[in-house]
């Protein structure tokens, strides 16, 4: 492979890594951001959709953006994935509200999420079947690494500015690194069959830009900044301060500035559906959003939102779903039947008939399920069991005691690559979750001391390398068992199937773990009698909550035990047959007479 295809991959890998990092950074960030709106740290849940609206936009829109990277191209979805992930951190960055802070979110989720499932199927698009684990790998590790670095690179930028430099960074960061995707290849590989090496035509001249449009979009985006921005000295100005009152109603966009926002933003849009040689092909677009089955898209989307709605609002104190979380499900059990009708009827279905017929192909979504599913216990309560032991008053030495389990994620996931180019991809997956069954089991005899010695990195690290071990493999036995015009649908189905297991994984364990909890608590003598009949907090008491908490957190990891263990029997008998490597055993002992 020359040197462009080396390189668009790396500047995609790249692509990948900024937004996973995006992902975890607004952990620390969400206090702020929900404090820039208006928003309490006392009222956390009217601030879930900040989280909850990048969540929709990263799951419920991928399978549609992976079937228009097999239709449209794999750089197209890359560019324009970035290009909204950017679009959405300006939004975000200039948010004066709650609901325009959930829109930039979305718009980064939708572009975040994108990036995946075409930069996997460009790993198939450049390296053949026996030669793709390796790069599968370094995706996959590239991809993990944003967990590791998400939370450091936002403290670091917490600590010596505001969280709106976190999001113009990534503004940044997203437009530059689409120019330089869009440069390395000259608009190849426009679709999936086109040959990565074959020099696409280039226009050149002053003559090629719309003008037209450009002008029209700096108009929008400078009459839109103020109106976002509202900076005081023109606001308060005699003369300039009259283009910020509205001219109807009331709020900022009726208003003169806002708009000439809407009116240029129009412009815009209508010359790029009737230009000749547009700054954004919407017609281009708009058809291969069309023949990738819009209808069926956002059934599915509708789906996949209930199902996220109802776990991310239940209380998993007292119900795996809230009251309103089963009118979420019941929505989403809706419009999975009309989905399904759909697709039976349909010429051209969202996802083709038969294209994940083979079973190492429908295997990888259950096998990634309960990979997300067992993942999220130790994301969440890893931090949790050393807040309730050896770090009650730091958050961010308990995180760190998280980096330890996180940092072995990318490791394995190298090694997983590199062994399935020798080993079945179900062996090499199966051995991988076993270990990381093994590092809950470990886990599950920590004490109150234990995060304190050298001995819980074994569990950490041995638990973090299994997860990383059963990436690449995962991805390798779906790749390899699809055809190559639904790469992109089937990389997006395995990335959506995880998210929805750790969605599932964290609510069903973390209301098993409550309930042990509940059940240490029922006939715990009152403080009174512990504390000798004062009503004051005292360690004896804090010592039996605090025991009562490692039981919970044992009952999760014990949970996550079992889906792990779950996911290495599915990946052994679902990814037999997957034809990962180039030569098999029985091959090779017939080469060798």
């Amino acid at each position: 492979m020359t040197r462009g295809p080396r390189l668009l991959l790396a500047l995609a890998a790249v692509a990948v890594a900024f937004a996973a990092a995006d992902t975890y950074v607004v952990v620390l960030a969400l206090p702020d951001m929900m404090a820039s709106v208006g928003i309490s740290i006392d009222e956390l849940q009217r601030g879930a959709p900040i989280v909850s609206g990048f969540l929709l936009g990263y799951v419920a829109m991928l399978p549609l953006i992976g079937r228009i990277a097999d239709l449209r191209g794999r750089v197209p979805v890359l560019v324009a994935a970035l290009v909204l992930f950017a679009a959405g951190s300006l939004v975000t960055t200039l948010a004066y509200d709650l609901p325009t802070l959930v829109t930039g979110r979305f718009l980064q989720g939708v572009g975040g999420g994108g990036l995946v499932p075409a930069t996997l199927a460009l790993v198939a698009d450049l390296y053949p079947v026996e030669r793709r684990g390796v790069p599968l790998g370094i995706v996959s590790a590239v991809q993990e690494i944003g967990s590791v670095v998400g939370p450091l690179y936002g403290a670091i930028v917490l600590a010596v500015s505001q969280w709106q430099v976190i999001f113009a960074i990534n503004l940044v960061v997203g437009l530059v690194l689409a120019v330089a995707i869009r440069r390395t290849t000259g608009g190849r590989p426009t679709s999936p069959t086109d040959e990565p090496d074959r020099p696409a035509p280039r226009r050149t001249g002053l003559r090629t830009f719309d003008w037209a449009g450009i002008v029209f979009l700096l108009i929008a985006l400078g009459a839109g900044g103020l109106v976002f921005l509202q900076p005081t000295a023109l606001v308060s100005d005699v003369t300039w301060g009259q283009v910020f009152i509205p001219v109807a109603g009331s709020g900022r966009w009726p208003t003169p500035v806002g708009l000439v926002a809407i009116l240029a933003a129009l412009l815009f849009t209508v010359r790029c559906w009737t230009a000749r040689r547009p700054l954004v092909d919407l017609p281009g677009w708009w058809r291969s959003v069309r023949e990738a089955d819009l209808p069926g898209a956002l059934f599915l989307a509708a789906a996949l939102a209930g199902v996220i709605l109802a776990f991310s609002t239940a209380d998993p104190r007292v119900e795996v779903f809230a009251p309103q979380g089963w009118w979420y499900l019941l929505g989403a059990a809706a419009a999975t039947a009309v989905l399904v009708w759909h697709l039976r009827t349909d010429q051209s279905p969202l996802v083709p008939r038969g294209a994940l017929r083979r079973r190492p192909a429908w295997g990888a979504l259950l096998v990634s399920f309960f990979i997300g599913a067992a993942l999220i216990a130790a994301l969440i309560d890893i931090p949790i069991f050393a807040r309730t032991t050896v770090y009650p008053d730091s958050q961010l030495l308990a995180a760190l005691v998280l980096v330890r389990f996180l940092v072995a994620i990318p490791v394995g996931a190298v090694a997983g690559g590199y062994l399935t180019r020798t080993l079945p991809a179900g062996v090499v997956a199966g051995a991988g979750m076993a270990l990381a069954a093994l590092g809950f089991l470990l886990m599950t005899g920590w004490g109150l001391t234990t995060l304190s010695d050298w001995s819980a990195n074994v569990s950490l690290l041995v638990g973090g390398l299994g997860f990383g071990l059963a990436l690449a493999p995962v991805n390798a036995a779906v790749l390899a068992s699809t055809d190559r015009e639904v790469h992109g649908l089937a990389s997006a189905g395995v990335v959506v199937a995880r998210m929805v297991g750790m969605l599932v994984g964290i609510s069903g364990l973390t209301t098993i773990g409550l309930r042990r909890y509940y059940a240490e608590t029922r006939d715990m003598p009152p403080p009174m009698q512990v504390c000798g009949g004062t009503t004051s907090r005292c360690d004896a008491f804090d010592n039996l909550l605090r025991h009562a908490g490692i039981a919970q957190e044992h009952t999760v990891f014990a949970g996550a035990a079992v889906c792990a263990v779950v996911a290495a029997l599915l990946a052994l008998l679902l990814f037999r047959g997957a034809p990962t490597r180039s030569v098999g055993a029985s091959a090779l002992a017939r080469l060798a007479g």
